[in-house]
């Protein structure tokens, strides 16, 4: 099998390739550190080894709780963070767009709650749901996160309702702590099927372990493909590799470079919409790892060509404090060509008999060659084709890079602490005791 591919010509306008292997030191220095946990946050380093370590047990208890939840027409994860966007990137550039509109399809409908505090949101679900038997993967470590508690309060009553308190518990799962919290206390009080989250592995790295890994199967993702990309790009971003072939310290240092030469954001692009839940996944580890202590480039995202008719002119003629990330799909897995027409008032037939995907793949080509004229540094990312085993390659590609970036930046990857300041400021205007 082939492996995806970093390219990073299209910054050496910009930069220069001595200025990237200046870091060289510090980026085998970073790998070091989190290969023998001697950096900050070590605590939290358990996915790491992850892939490589997911026991066959572990892969058919999660398979057969998948099957279990499976009978059900719909299933709600409850999460909020990489609770749950981990797995709505990974389903949503897998499986097909609109799957969810046939009536016979072959798997249920994954519906999302908890990653938002909307009542009409929470209302319109509930109505979706009324007099039906439904899933719930609820993931939290403490079962007291406002957002997912929220949900699933709303959620299991109905669910209670639908079919009965009793026959709810089997199609109740809960991800949570192995020993501690209040998720813990209520499935053993409840007799909930649980899954454990690991102790150190922290959320935005978390799609590998069953937050990630149970819904993906429910939606009929085969889930050892998936783990079996991410055994792969372990391997091939092992302190084993030399610098020059470790794709990820590669990312890392010439990210840190443009960083270092005034390009405060990174816009990570894709000419593929089914990928636009990678994007989201992608903010999210980048944001939480590496905006702190007043540093970190701040991560951006973008569906082109789509957004090349809202968001363009400014990436193209704006401030020139960015640089962009392609991540470029190599083959489709359709094949469509244009049509030809008799009367041609659209002017297409010039590109009759052509695949859409060529058309595509021009606009991407010439996307980056106007970029880089217009002054935006770009790197690209390639994947051999769009299937579960290249997306398990690319999710821990950018895990990977993102330790080795952080560590560059000099800041602790795995810690957030300022999630919590919106936390304190919410309680204390809702009156919550001890605030």
């Amino acid at each position: 099998m082939e492996t995806i591919k970093l390219d990073i010509k299209k910054t050496l306008d910009f930069i220069t390739k001595e200025q990237i292997v200046a870091l060289k030191p510090d980026a085998v220095n970073a790998l070091e550190k989190l290969h023998g946990g001697t950096g900050k946050g070590s605590d939290f380093l358990g996915w790491l080894p992850l892939p490589s370590s997911i026991t066959e047990t572990e892969m058919e208890d999660i398979e057969k709780t998948a099957a279990q939840l499976r009978k059900c027409r719909t299933v709600v994860v409850i999460g909020i963070g990489g609770s749950y966007l981990g797995t709505k990137a990974v389903v949503e550039s897998i499986n097909p767009s609109f799957d969810w509109l046939q009536p016979k399809r072959g798997n249920p409908v994954l519906l999302y709650a908890g990653h938002n505090i909307g009542e009409d949101y929470l209302y319109e679900l509930c109505e979706t749901l009324a007099d039906e038997k439904f899933g719930i993967i609820n993931i939290s470590k403490s079962g007291t996160t406002t957002e997912p508690a929220i949900a699933f309060r709303v959620l299991k009553k109905l669910l209670e309702k639908n079919v009965g308190q009793e026959e709810a518990k089997n199609y109740i799962v809960a991800i949570t702590d192995k020993a501690r919290g209040a998720l813990r206390k209520l499935s053993d009080k409840e007799g909930y099927r649980t899954f454990v989250i690991p102790d150190d592995v922290g959320g935005r790295f978390s799609v590998l372990t069953p937050v990630g890994l149970l819904p993906i199967a429910v939606a009929g993702i085969n889930i050892r493909d998936f783990v079996q990309g991410a055994i792969e790009m372990e391997k091939a971003t092992g302190e084993q590799t030399p610098f020059t072939k470790n794709i990820a310290s590669i990312y890392a240092a010439t990210r840190n470079v443009l960083y270092a030469k005034g390009m405060k954001i990174e816009i990570l692009a894709n000419f593929h919409p089914k990928m636009h839940y990678i994007g989201e996944w992608w903010k999210q580890l980048y944001g939480e790892s590496e905006g702190k202590d007043g540093k970190g480039i701040f991560p951006a995202s973008v569906d082109f060509t789509t957004d090349l008719h809202s968001l363009g002119q400014w990436i193209q003629d704006g401030e020139r404090t960015i640089f962009e990330t392609v991540i470029s799909v190599e083959t489709p897995e359709y094949q469509m060509t244009v049509p030809a027409d008799d009367d041609d008032l659209d002017g297409l037939n010039y590109l009759a008999g052509r695949r859409i995907d060529e058309v595509n793949k021009m606009a991407e080509l010439g996307t980056q060659m106007a970029h880089v004229e217009g002054g935006v540094p770009n790197i690209k990312i390639t994947l051999p084709s769009l299937n579960a085993y290249y997306i398990g390659q690319l999710l821990y590609f950018f895990e990977k890079a993102c330790g080795i970036s952080g560590y560059l930046l000099g800041v602790n990857p795995f810690d957030q602490p300022g999630v919590e300041a919106y936390k304190k400021k919410m309680f204390t205007l809702l009156e919550k005791p001890g605030y």
